[in-house]
C-alpha cells in the first residue's frame, strides 16, 4: 500500500524524472543487482560494494542537507516526505521528519474505516525496537479468517510507512471481565417458604 503523493507534489514524470511505476521497477532491478554483488567474491566484488556504500553515504548526506535547508518551511518538508521515493530514502538514512509512531498512527487512520466496516477497530499499543505491536478488537475477532485478513491489511499499511521495522505483531484483545452475580444479603437471611398441603396455612 503506497502512500499517495502529498498535495502539490507531482508524479515523478511530471517533476522531470521517471514515472513512479518505472522507479519501482528500477528499485526492484537494483535490489537484484546488489544481491548479486554481495554474493560475488574477489577484489572486483569488494571494490563494487565499497563504491555502492560510498555512493549511498554521499546521497544520504545530500538528502540530509536538503532537509536541513527546508526545515524553515514546514510545508516543503511535508511535501518532500510525502513523495513516495523520497519517503523511503529519508527513512533509509534515518532523516525522515516524522517519528515512526506518528507515521504508524497515520497509517492506522487510513485502514481504520475498513476495519470498522468489519465490526472491529485497531490501535497501536507499543513499539518495541523494530517491532510494532497492534491490537485488533471488536467482532472482527470472532472469525479467524477475517481476523487474519485484517491483520494482513494492517501489517501492510504499517510496514509501508515504517519499512525500518522488522515486523508487526497483533496482540489479543483484552477479555471483558464479567462481575460475579451478587446475592443480596437479605435473601441469605430469608427463611425459605414451607410447602403446605392444600387448605392448610404455611408454617
Amino acid at each position: 500500500m503506497a502512500d499517495a503523493p502529498a498535495p502539490g507534489i507531482p508524479d515523478g514524470a511530471a517533476a522531470g524524472g521517471l514515472p513512479d511505476e518505472e522507479v519501482r521497477a528500477l528499485i526492484g532491478r537494483l535490489d537484484t543487482l546488489l544481491g548479486q554483488i554481495e554474493e560475488a567474491t574477489g577484489p572486483v566484488a569488494e571494490t563494487a560494494i565499497e563504491a555502492v556504500e560510498a555512493l549511498t553515504e554521499v546521497y544520504g548526506t545530500a538528502l540530509a542537507r536538503v532537509m536541513a535547508l527546508a526545515s524553515s518551511a514546514p510545508e516543503v518538508v511535508s511535501s518532500l516526505a510525502g513523495d513516495e521515493l523520497l519517503h523511503h530514502l529519508l527513512i533509509l538514512h534515518g532523516i525522515h521528519p516524522q517519528p515512526v509512531g506518528e507515521r504508524i498512527a497515520r497509517a492506522l487512520d487510513g485502514v481504520r474505516p475498513y476495519i470498522r466496516s468489519h465490526g472491529g477497530d485497531v490501535e497501536l499499543t507499543a513499539i518495541d525496537g523494530d517491532v510494532a505491536r497492534i491490537r485488533l478488537s471488536g467482532s472482527c475477532q470472532g472469525c479467524a479468517s477475517s481476523a487474519a485478513t485484517l491483520e494482513h491489511a494492517v501489517t501492510d499499511a504499517v510496514l509501508t510507512v515504517a519499512p525500518e521495522l522488522a515486523r508487526v505483531e497483533a496482540e489479543p484483545a483484552p477479555q471483558q471481565q464479567h462481575s460475579p452475580a451478587v446475592i443480596p444479603v437479605e435473601s441469605l437471611l430469608r427463611k425459605p417458604a414451607t410447602l403446605t398441603r392444600a387448605g392448610s396455612e404455611p408454617t
